[in-house]
């Protein structure tokens, strides 16, 4: 079976390539070698090494993994989306709002 290709917009890579980098340094500056990274993920160590070069064909739930086994890193995911500043306004403008009935 043929590998699956991704192709993303040139943002997107730039962005997973960044995250890449910055679990990377998280993993230098706790000094945690990336079998054990790997072992506590439960992935395989080339699944890190991959993860740390912002991959976009490696599963999100493999990026959450090994941000959990970095002491728990995994946490800041809960921000993504959390402010979605347009989406409330285009809910808000989409709000009917009930005529009262006598």
């Amino acid at each position: 079976m043929p590998k699956k290709t991704i192709t993303l917009l040139p943002e997107t890579e730039r962005i997973l390539s960044q995250m890449g980098e910055q679990i990377k340094n998280a993993r230098l500056r706790r000094n945690i070698p990336q079998d054990l990274v790997a072992e506590r993920a439960g992935i395989s160590r080339a699944t890190v090494i991959s993860i740390e070069k912002g991959s976009p064909s490696v599963a999100v739930g493999c990026y959450a993994a090994v941000l959990h086994a970095l002491n728990k890193l995994d946490k800041d995911l809960l921000l993504v989306a959390k402010d979605d500043e347009l989406g409330r306004k285009l809910q808000d403008l989409d709000l009917t709002v009930a005529k009262r009935v006598r």
